[in-house]
């Protein structure tokens, strides 16, 4: 209990100064905040198949797409759509298509699993580019945002910060407490060792495509938080590079654990701020992709449990440097009593 503590008093924390944050930072500090927070959302949706049961999946952007069309596309165009009619249909479309893909996927295993996956999130990228449906390559934009009376109007900013912040804060509680449960204890035993839970009388496929549906359904309520605070959608949003950025902010911040998502997502975002920056980096911010792949590679080389293991790697070398002390002025003292 009292090692959790730790965990849970920075997690509040983190939330807490997220809360505070609007009253201290300008416009463009609540903007890429509300970014960096539905990225979060996203992370911690494939942090559900990767860290917790063990699947690479390479087509999160398929369900996250699916989840920003939809808003555009089931908003009327004569006035704002209900929060609380267009959000649930946005996440049940995004989980309907990951139910189809995860009852095929999950068939196969390792490698041929991940280009499954990239192959349906290929299909669903198509679908919007070459046909009108999506608006082709110049995409949509979303006329009227969401709004639930005059007390959620998505369209004022701050209003819309906070209903990220409590999408990403519902979503954190509720994967922690799914975590917890017998479900969530089956997901973790068939990441360490499918074969011997099967030996135990479990079936593996009803849990891990549940997983699979509930991952998709929280990529698609990213997808409408992103769809509503940027008005528009494009199919870059549904392109394999965006599963890969969202795989790389997971394995940055920690696998395993739900608050290296959100360590991810906020250290992935400003690190391209700070290499996008030309007052720091002149000429050469314009190849910031250089700078961020060799920040990430040095991370994963000096860091292999994640940001989100830093502490635990101080600790640890701290009591190895202990232990080799201790071993040291044992051997000096024992062959102080050797001597005659």
């Amino acid at each position: 209990m009292r090692a959790q503590l730790p965990k849970f008093l920075f997690v509040l924390a983190s939330f807490a100064a997220l809360a505070v944050f609007p009253h201290v930072a300008g416009k463009f500090g609540v903007d890429l905040a509300t970014k960096i927070m539905i990225f979060a959302v996203l992370a911690l949706s494939l942090e559900l198949l990767v860290g917790t049961t063990g699947l690479v999946c390479f087509g999160q952007a398929a369900f996250f797409g699916i989840g920003a069309y939809a808003t555009v596309l089931l908003s009327p165009s004569d006035g704002p759509a209900s929060v609380a009619t267009l959000l649930p249909l946005c996440v049940l479309l995004a989980a309907a298509y990951a139910l189809v893909v995860g009852a095929l996927s999950l068939r196969t295993k390792g490698v041929y699993f991940i280009m499954v996956t990239l192959a349906f999130a290929q299909m669903a990228y198509y679908v919007v580019h070459d046909t009108p449906l999506g608006g082709g390559t110049d995409g949509i934009y979303l006329m009227m945002k969401p709004a639930s009376g005059d007390w959620l109007d998505l369209d004022k900013p701050l209003v819309m910060y906070r209903f990220t912040l409590a999408c990403l804060l519902g979503t954190f509680v509720f994967l922690a407490l799914l975590g917890r449960s017998k479900f969530g204890h089956a997901l973790a035993g068939i990441r360490v060792n499918e074969q011997r839970m099967r030996a135990t009388g479990f079936s593996t496929y009803p849990y891990k495509l549940a997983a699979f549906v509930v991952s998709g359904g929280i990529a698609g309520l990213a997808g409408f938080l992103f769809a509503v605070k940027d008005g528009f959608v494009n199919p870059e949003m549904m392109s394999w590079h965006i599963s890969g950025e969202v795989l790389i902010i997971i394995i940055l911040g920690g696998l395993g654990h739900l608050r290296g998502a959100l360590i991810g997502a906020f250290a992935f975002a400003l690190l391209q701020e700070f290499f996008r920056s030309e007052a720091i980096f002149g000429e050469f911010a314009k190849h910031w992709h250089l700078g961020l792949g060799l920040t990430i590679i040095a991370s994963v080389a000096l860091l292999p449990r994640g940001l989100v293991g830093i502490p635990t790697q101080l600790l640890g070398r701290k009591s190895g440097a202990r232990s080799s002390g201790d071993l040291a002025q044992a051997a000096s003292a024992k062959a102080g009593h050797a001597q005659p």
